[in-house]
């Protein structure tokens, strides 16, 4: 074959591999070779086969009723013979479709990529199907779940949005929709069950269904799994405080089953059977003790796996202590260990097949993991659910050379929590390159059986469970050059074009900033008052964001403005209410302490700033789309005392000045300060010192020093003030430090010489490793790296600090024999070390939250 030939062909096969794993083949125009869902106020027929799933069917009759949004126009729907309709769209499951089948009899449709697949679609237009049809665009999937996702992928790409009830997205109108030539798909997902967890439901998620829908039925379910679906996730564990997914409602099994949800339960409700149960038929038994009433406990779970076997359910195996608590001060491997093996024979006496045959997972929850640590196993099909330290660090992962398991490892992990140190329920602070950062981490280290994510009431967290489940799809997607693009294709999704890149931008931010501190843990004492501007600034930018979001929902179309409320606008009124409150109360301490008349002034101001924020509450709850979301602002969020919520809301303690105690406020000195200016050598290119100290954003490092196989890459916005810096790949062993290690070279240009001390700020990672911990290398100039082991502190103490402050702080000391130009190295020896900052403290560093601001730099 001629080279010209050679190069087209190769180019031709390239363009064709790209058309296969594109995003987007919808376009609204028409185009070559492009199949007419919508053309012209004419849409196309919708075929179906009776014998398909239900949830097949169900899935292709929202399509219609989609479609019908989009375009104005109903398609016709049936499972009847349409072929005297010269163009059709069918929709089926390989085996479970006649018309798909004889296509693939009559060599018209190519399944070889679908045969045996999990959850795969294909979607593609077929010429000349049948006898008198000239077309039909042809969606068909491997198996129910991949058939449905097939069509509630060309639902979103029309323009409706999964997030069309949960959050009121407004349906895109178009009058043509054509589907583009070329076989279509998404390609099977890398993880195999994705899910959430509702939890923690009350009292936003539990008051509202009670109202609207008389409880955790049904009725609140169908909503739930229809969310899923459409996000590509299969996987749920249902609400458990209080309610009972299995017995509330007979139904909700039932059309989970037919939905083709997989239905699992928590870490501490083994073999399908929800905690509440317990409490109403187990209580008066005995005690949920297994060394003293075995059996009660097994002929409990044995009720439940005869009753429930039949649907696709992950089965959790183990145990814990009554309420969510450890079984016992003690780690009862054995007695554990005798558990999982009784609970295994349920099964497989239930089943009337081998355990093995049944999904299950062991979850090495908080103590669980220690269980673990000291040597118990379970057998090599139940998954082990590795899990997060409840603050969205994960606590272990597979060693690098860890034999593989038939049930390989999963994840659960917490974008909300109720637990020390404090609860955080109410707003989202799950920053998107955080989760991206762990999950990948997981993933990287095999960890993908089952991703689980504890999303409490589902809303507020719609974009981070948006891109849970995303990355859960497909991980290797995203990565540090590309996961800032995230948000801004969501919101673009969602809101459109015209204000994509500012309410991207609104959502990142909000999210970031409540990352510093949760809400929950915020006080008048957080950020510093006296230095740095710390507080003022803090709140000066949450202020300048909530009257640009403002701006953006006055000019907004009115249709998306309900949507705009509640996923953008109101999150960021009232947490930008929230920190003015803690603001203006220390300045009214701070005052009230000098005797100044302000205070009387800041007093108000704060009992104004509490009000708001019962305002924007309750209108959220009863105005906000006319009460269609009343209660799910109802989470407290003012007044805590210790790690659980008030009962309400409590004004923070302000202080007033009586009239005769009032003091003249001292005169402001206007003697010069000295001038700090920097001396440096003209060619000098780096950090300065002043009011000595340097303060240095990891991502404006001078060098990036890497090898052929490790490199370093900035990972934007993961840092509390700015990005953060790692090493790629992740899933590389720990190095010894040599001359050609990997390292970033920061110079700095120092005023004197003397002694310093290095405060590094990395990212709250946790000692993944099998508990080995992880390390870095610090060094100036030419000395020997010191090695800094970052868990040395293990404490709980620690734990707390680092997780309520999310950000570990570590510190070295050092001396400089001469002023000028110095290189600080931070030296690689552990991967997914994340570090965000490093001050150099040469006696000037004032207390501060989240350190002093960044230092000039001379480029």
């Amino acid at each position: 074959m001629p080279i010209k030939s050679i190069l087209i062909f190769l180019l031709f096969i390239s363009f064709q591999s790209l058309a296969v794993d594109a995003d987007t083949y919808i376009v609204f125009q028409k185009t070559k070779g492009g199949f007419p869902i919508a053309e012209k106020g004419k849409t196309s027929p919708i075929l179906m086969d009776k014998a398909d799933f239900a949830g097949v069917i169900r899935a292709g009759k929202s399509l219609q009723i989609d479609i019908q949004k989009v375009t104005g126009n109903e398609s016709l729907f049936s499972t009847e013979n349409l072929t005297n309709n010269k163009q059709i769209i069918i929709i089926g499951t390989l085996g479970k479709n006649q018309w798909i089948d004889q296509l693939v009899k009559d060599k018209k449709l190519n399944i070889s990529d679908l045969q045996g697949k999990w959850e795969k679609f294909q979607t593609q237009i077929i010429e000349n199907p049948f006898k008198g049809v000239e077309r039909a665009l042809v969606i068909v999937g491997s198996d129910k779940r991949g058939t449905i996702y097939g069509a509630y992928d060309i639902a979103e790409q029309i323009g409706v949005s999964p997030w069309h009830w949960w959050a009121d997205v407004p349906v895109k109108k178009h009058a043509d929709i054509f589907v583009q030539a070329g076989n279509h798909t998404k390609g099977e997902p890398k993880v195999k069950y994705r899910g959430i967890f509702i939890n923690d439901e009350a009292p936003a998620l539990s008051g509202w269904t009670n109202e609207k829908n008389g409880g955790f039925n049904h009725k609140l379910y169908e909503k739930v799994f229809e969310l899923i679906l459409r996000m590509k996730g299969n996987y749920l564990w249902p609400a458990m405080w209080g309610s009972a997914f299995q017995v509330d409602d007979p139904m909700n099994p039932v059309l989970a089953d037919e939905y083709g949800i997989v239905i699992g339960t928590s870490h501490h409700e083994p073999l399908m059977r929800a905690h509440d149960e317990w409490r109403r038929y187990g209580k008066d038994k005995g005690k949920w003790d297994y060394a003293k009433n075995d059996s009660t406990l097994r002929e409990f779970w044995k009720e439940s796996m005869q009753q429930r076997f039949t649907r696709e359910n992950i089965v959790s195996v183990g145990m814990r202590g009554d309420g969510d608590e450890p079984m016992s001060r003690e780690t009862a491997t054995a007695l554990l260990e005798k558990i999982v093996t009784d609970q295994r024979k349920i099964i497989s006496e239930v089943t009337g097949k081998d355990a093995s045959e049944t999904p299950q997972l062991w979850a090495l929850y908080k103590e669980v993991q220690d269980y673990y640590d000291k040597g118990m196993r379970v057998p090599d099909d139940v998954t082990l659910l590795l899990c997060d330290d409840n603050w969205g660090n994960v606590r272990k992962l597979p060693n690098l050379d860890a034999k593989p398991r038939k049930g390989g490892y999963g994840i659960y992990y917490h974008f909300d929590y109720v637990g020390g140190p404090r609860n955080y329920k109410w707003m989202n602070d799950n920053m998107i390159p955080r989760i991206w950062e762990q999950m990948n981490l997981a993933y990287q280290y095999d960890a993908r059986q089952i991703w689980i994510v504890n999303v409490g009431d589902i809303k507020p967290m719609e974009l981070p469970i948006s891109f849970f489940l995303d990355q859960a799809w497909n991980p290797e997607k995203w990565n540090a050059d590309n996961i800032s693009t995230y948000t801004t294709t969501w919101v673009r999704k969602t809101f459109g074009d015209k204000y994509a890149k500012d309410i991207a931008d609104f959502v990142d931010k909000y999210a970031k900033y409540n990352a510093r501190c949760k809400p929950e843990l915020l006080s008048p004492d957080t950020y510093s008052l006296d230095n740095y501007n710390e507080f003022q600034t803090v709140v000066s930018d949450y202020k300048s964001l909530s009257e640009k979001a403002q701006k953006v929902y006055n000019n907004l179309d009115a249709e998306y403005k309900d949507a705009y409320y509640q996923l953008v606008l109101f999150p960021i009124l009232a947490c930008a209410n929230l920190n003015e409150l803690y603001y203006t109360v220390a300045l009214n301490r701070k005052y009230a302490k000098q005797g100044l008349a302000e205070a009387n002034i800041l007093a108000d101001k704060a009992e104004a700033l509490f009000k708001k924020d019962a305002e924007l509450s309750d209108y959220f709850n009863t105005k906000l789309a006319n009460g269609k979301w009343n209660h799910f602002a109802d989470q407290t969020h003012i007044g805590y005392t210790y790690w659980q919520q008030p009962n309400k809301n409590a004004m923070p303690k302000v202080e007033r000045v009586l009239a005769e105690n009032i003091k003249q406020k001292t005169a402001i000195s206007t003697e010069s300060k000295k001038d700090n200016t920097p001396k440096t050598d003209s060619k000098f290119k780096g950090f300065v010192e002043s009011d000595a100290y340097i303060s240095m954003e990891a991502e404006h490092f001078s060098k990036a020093i890497g090898t052929d196989n490790i490199s370093w890459k900035i990972i934007p916005d993961i840092g509390r003030t700015s990005a953060g810096v790692t090493v790629f790949p992740v899933n590389i062993p720990t190095l010894e430090i040599s001359k050609n290690s990997p390292h970033l070279d920061f110079d700095m240009w120092l005023n004197n010489a003397g002694n310093a001390a290095v405060q590094v700020m990395l990212s709250p990672t946790l000692e993944f490793n099998n508990n080995k911990g992880l390390k870095y290398g610090i060094s100036i100039d030419d000395e020997m790296p010191q090695i800094v082991e970052i868990h040395k502190d293990r404490s709980q103490k620690e734990w707390n600090k680092i997780v309520a402050e999310n950000v570990k702080i570590l510190s070295t000391n050092h001396k400089f024999n001469t002023s000028g130009k110095h290189t600080l190295k931070f030296w690689m020896i552990d991967p997914a070390v994340i570090v965000q900052k490093i001050i150099v403290d040469l006696g000037g560093v004032k207390p501060s939250y989240l350190g002093p601001p960044e230092s000039l730099i001379i480029k």
